[in-house]
């Protein structure tokens, strides 16, 4: 298997703050795979907080050699191949993962999702997300969600409640609420729980500090709302210690290493009895159809991706009442491949 990458700067429509950081664009490796005559696409989001680069990427993929395996793959065998190279690096390590399973899906004629047993009549809403900004800015954002039925907010800072008064004298639709880590004090966390449990807001991730398991734990055990961790577990391997702890987990193929390991934990959440959100980073339609693959195994979906940036190299996925509408495709399903894209 030969494998071709294009670093790709993925520019955003506004700056993007968190609780902790703000940035203009992101960082991607995007990959394409030749397994005999069939390509295969495959994306890494390289967010700054994650500590991946184009040096880092590039640098791993020259330690790579697929040529070992051979079709049908082995999915568990590939990914621990890849830990094998070099530790950590989970967003390179998705974008072979997401290429390989684009290339299984052609070899079989059938989509990704039907391979994984997603029903696409339950596809969830998927969200629109909304950063820290000022009224006037959050105001402008809201008019390009017009055509999502959930809003996802980025919280954690001391405008909090200002945030959700702004979005709420524009819009009654459900919210989703990412902290980020940013909230301190479990007193008052939980009084602003509570608030905005009145304001209609459905789940809630990473609400504290992910090194603070005694307070993510407390705040579950008092909340009206889910807690999903989303910080406090990256791979299959963080799940144990999350009992208790949460209410359900955020997968994100770029902390996975892809749709094999992010199934898994799927898998893993329903067996503890957990929800499951399903989100993405900053992305083209490449990596976030890999995760609509899967997110109809899940109880909601943030997968708004291509619709936050102006450069997605790709068609845009077909979207339609708040839904990903897939398409009866093999693979990704991945359209507006430009010749000459990874030369």
């Amino acid at each position: 298997m030969k494998i071709s990458c294009k670093p790709f700067e993925l520019d955003l429509k506004h700056p993007f703050s968190i609780s902790k950081f703000t940035r203009t664009s992101t960082p991607l490796m995007l990959l394409e795979i030749r397994y005999e005559d069939i390509l295969g696409y495959g994306e890494a989001s390289m967010v700054p907080y994650m500590g991946e680069s184009y040096e880092t990427a590039q640098a791993f993929l020259k330690h790579v050699d697929l040529s070992q395996f051979s079709h049908p793959f082995n999915f568990e065998e590939i990914i621990d191949y890849l830990d094998a190279v070099a530790p950590g690096q989970p967003a390179i390590k998705a974008a072979i993962d997401i290429a390989l399973n684009d290339i299984n899906g052609k070899i079989l004629n059938k989509p990704c999702y039907q391979i994984y047993g997603a029903d696409l009549a339950e596809m969830p809403v998927t969200s629109y997300t909304i950063g820290i900004d000022t009224p006037e800015v959050i105001r402008e954002k809201l008019k390009d969600a017009e055509q999502f039925k959930v809003i996802k907010v980025k919280l954690g800072r001391e405008n909090d409640q200002e945030i959700i008064e702004t979005i709420r004298s524009m819009t009654n639709v459900p919210l989703y609420v990412d902290a980020n880590q940013g909230w301190t004090d479990r007193i008052k966390a939980i009084d602003l729980i509570y608030w905005l449990h009145q304001q209609g807001v459905v789940l809630i991730e990473q609400p504290m500090d992910k090194n603070d398991p005694d307070g993510n734990a407390w705040l579950t055990e008092r909340s009206p709302i889910p807690l999903l961790a989303d910080e406090a577990v990256q791979r299959l391997s963080d799940m144990d210690r999350l009992k208790g702890a949460y209410h359900g987990i955020n997968v994100k193929l770029m902390k996975s290493c892809g749709m094999y390991e992010g199934h898994q934990m799927i898998l893993k959440a329903r067996s503890f009895g957990m929800k499951v959100l399903i989100g993405c980073m900053s992305e083209t339609s490449c990596a976030t159809l890999a995760a609509a693959a899967l997110a109809p195994l899940c109880n909601w979906a943030d997968l708004d991706g291509p619709w936050l940036t102006l450069n997605n190299p790709f068609t845009n996925p077909p979207f339609e009442n708040g839904k990903y509408m897939l398409k009866d495709l093999p693979g990704l399903g991945l359209e507006g491949v430009t010749s000459g894209l990874f030369l």
